[in-house]
């Protein structure tokens, strides 16, 4: 090895082969190195995800099947060498997307704590395998020397290998590996095949070879020296740049046509989740009307009935319904970051996220907050400065998330009859941009105020950001991201929703008023009677006039009508106010809660009976409750309100104070507030 790769070099502890055997090996790499589809690869997905202890960081560890080898640590010294039938158990663990073990941001902090045995409440892995990509060598190089000089077994794993080569980019592994003195390994990452000598190598870390010498740690001219070694002695040629990717970035990069190409294909983005949904909701729809009424028919005992019909089916699965939009928009943007489009957006943004008084890596997060705002307030992590990652987390909320979106097309479709249309553009879709676009203008506009004021008032720091050639993505790892999504929201429709739904239920059941409800009916019977019902129709009015009686007298009325005050300016009644309650633990509660209350009094057609549900006392006693003006109020209201304990919990865990989280929701109920009233007074005046 030449001279420069011994200057100013660290001196390794040689390799203890007759140590204990390493079962917790690290995977560092960059982002978009390709270490998670090397991680899922080797685990198959045998993962357990937590918290670094002390901190709010996440971390997966994986259990990696690997061959047993005679004579390595814990496997059989006896019979004959080579590989034996009963494979071992190797921990691998994934570590965050990491460019330095120097670092700037709380991922790269955990990290680098973790590798040195800094970090209160866990230990240090034995042995880490470096994921390199391979068209971005010579910058990957820098980690790999702060790695080598841990003093720990280290493995290169080498990805994008394929791409190198159709670039016109070379790089020879075995040359690596002698310049670097430890094993290198090139694989495909999609390609599970390819993943079998990275088996092989953590069958026994112990035994890899290690550097008698490691890279110079003083990061100056000495490591450049020592990088361009390592590139020389592996026969390094950097690949040309990806041809697609340029002569697409010249568009999607422009600062006038790449801003008006995202618009475009945001706008696209909500006009397919409306228009190819919408049959499956229709079906789904169906389906659990087709439940309610066989219950209804078929269950005797009434307050099982009352239970299937109105909390499971009424609640839960009118949350259900909106399945469809949950899965194509989870799939969209799965794809969309999977091609590389994602960090495009970041690039764009940071020109207007700098006169807001972010970067463009602030973007980054407010963009994951479109799944759930829990996920972009973490993404915060990723920005170097304390002050931006307090103003980025208390405007994510903002975003508008999933589980607004079930509360938008309920009410969008109430509005706005399905098959409106303005010329080839479905109007539920366009008005659906326009609330998503609403909120993400209202999310910049609430950064640049609270990046004014004096605690969170900085100047702007460097933006980096890799951006990668445009990939076409694996369908494995698309839809492994679009259910992995969709999941959670089945996870929280199946927990807090469901136990939310039997809660209302029995606010909505009690008291029972037998006595009074019982003549209720007979009188509305009667009534039908005496107008030329049926006897079934009769019936069925006596069971609704019965069952809004109890809900008008239940516990959760008398909750509604004493906050009915706070929202009777936006044209909310009691049974809205509810709903609204409720969605401070999940906002898709507000769906279930109205769908219980429609079912109660109409099981056969609850849609129906929840557009023409009408006030029972007041000034509008009688009158329609879904007026234009209550629903646009309505949507207002939820595009800004902070309606989820499990985002304020994230904004206080990030933030470490619960300061941040009371201002966040105080500023978001009262601009949920102003904005819907402005909304109803408006509608009101346009449509008389």
């Amino acid at each position: 090895m030449s001279d420069c790769h011994d200057a100013g070099g660290t001196k390794l502890p040689d390799a203890d082969s007759a140590g204990a055997r390493i079962d917790r090996v690290a995977l560092i790499g960059s982002p978009n190195a390709g270490k998670t589809s090397v991680f899922n690869g080797l685990t198959g997905l045998r993962l357990k995800t937590g918290n670094y202890p002390g901190v709010t960081v996440s971390r997966s560890v994986g259990r990696c099947k690997v061959p047993v080898l005679a004579g390595a640590p814990g496997g059989d010294t006896g019979g004959d060498p080579g590989r034996h039938d009963s494979p071992s158990i190797v921990h691998l663990e994934d570590l965050p997307g990491a460019y330095s073990l120097d670092p700037i941001s709380p991922d790269e902090q955990v990290v680098a704590d973790l590798m040195a045995d800094r970090l209160p409440g866990t230990t240090a892995p034995d042995a880490a395998l470096v994921v390199v990509d391979s068209t971005v060598l010579q910058r990957s190089l820098s980690l790999v020397a702060e790695t080598l000089n841990l003093g720990i077994p280290v493995a290169i794993v080498l990805t994008m290998t394929d791409e190198m080569e159709r670039r016109g980019g070379h790089v020879d592994p075995q040359g690596l590996s002698d310049a670097l003195g430890v094993p290198v390994r090139a694989v495909i990452g999609t390609r599970k095949s390819t993943l079998e000598p990275i088996r092989e190598l953590l069958a026994d870390p112990a035994s890899w070879s290690r550097p008698a010498v490691g890279p110079p740690d003083d990061g100056g001219p000495q490591l450049a020296d020592w990088v361009a070694s390592v590139l020389e002695l592996s026969a390094y040629r950097a690949p040309a740049r990806h041809g697609a990717t340029a002569m697409v970035d010249r568009l999607l990069l422009h600062p006038v046509a790449g801003l008006l190409a995202f618009l475009v294909v945001m706008f696209l983005f909500f006009q397919v989740v409306f228009t190819v949904a919408a049959p499956f909701q229709d079906w789904i729809e169906q389906f659990f009307s087709w439940a309610g009424t066989v219950v209804t028919d078929h269950v005797s005992q009434p307050i099982l009935a009352d239970f299937l019909s109105t909390a499971l089916i009424g609640g839960v699965g009118g949350v259900l319904v909106f399945v469809p939009q949950i899965l194509l928009m989870f799939l969209l943007i799965s794809l969309m970051e999977n091609i590389g489009y994602m960090s495009r957006a970041a690039f764009l943004t940071d020109r207007v996220m700098s006169r807001v008084g972010l970067e463009g890596r602030a973007f980054v997060a407010l963009l994951s907050s479109f799944a759930c705002a829990v996920p972009g307030i973490m993404a915060t992590r990723t920005l170097p400065s304390s002050k931006d990652r307090i103003a980025t987390a208390m405007s994510a909320p903002l975003i508008t998330c999933s589980a607004r979106l079930p509360v938008f097309v309920l009410l969008t479709g109430m509005l706005i009859p399905s098959g409106s249309r303005f010329g080839p553009v479905q109007t539920q879709g366009a008005v659906m941009f326009g609330l998503y676009l609403l909120g993400a203008v209202s999310a910049m506009t609430a950064a640049t105020v609270l990046k004014r004021t004096r605690p969170l008032r900085s100047g702007l720091m460097p933006f980096y950001m890799e951006m990668p050639p445009y990939r076409v993505p694996s369908l494995k790892s698309v839809f492994m991201m679009m259910w992995d999504s969709t999941r959670m929201f089945l996870r929280k429709v199946g927990k807090i929703i469901l136990l939310t739904s039997i809660v209302l239920w029995l606010l909505l059941s009690l008291p029972a008023h037998t006595e009074q409800a019982d003549q209720v009916r007979t009188d509305a019977v009667a009534a039908a009677v005496a107008d030329g019902a049926t006897a079934d129709e009769a019936d069925a009015a006596g069971e609704a006039a019965s069952r809004s009686y109890v809900m008008d007298n239940s516990f959760a009325a008398s909750i509604g009508k004493f906050v009915e005050p706070v929202f009777a300016p936006l044209g909310f009644d009691w049974r809205i106010d509810i709903g609204i309650l409720g969605s401070f633990s999940a906002r898709e509660v507000v769906v279930s809660t109205l769908g219980q209350i429609a079912a109660a009094e109409d099981p056969e057609d609850p849609g129906t009976a929840l557009s023409e549900m009408t006030y029972t006392q007041g000034p509008h006693e009688g009158e329609k409750v879904f007026t234009p003006p209550t629903i646009v109020a309505m949507l207002l209201f939820f595009v800004y309100a902070l309606q989820c304990m499990s985002t304020v919990g994230a904004i206080r865990r990030e933030t470490n104070s619960w300061r941040w989280p009371v201002i966040a929701w105080t500023y978001m109920f009262v601009l949920a507030w102003v904005a819907g009233y402005l909304g109803h007074v408006i509608t009101a005046a346009v449509t008389g």
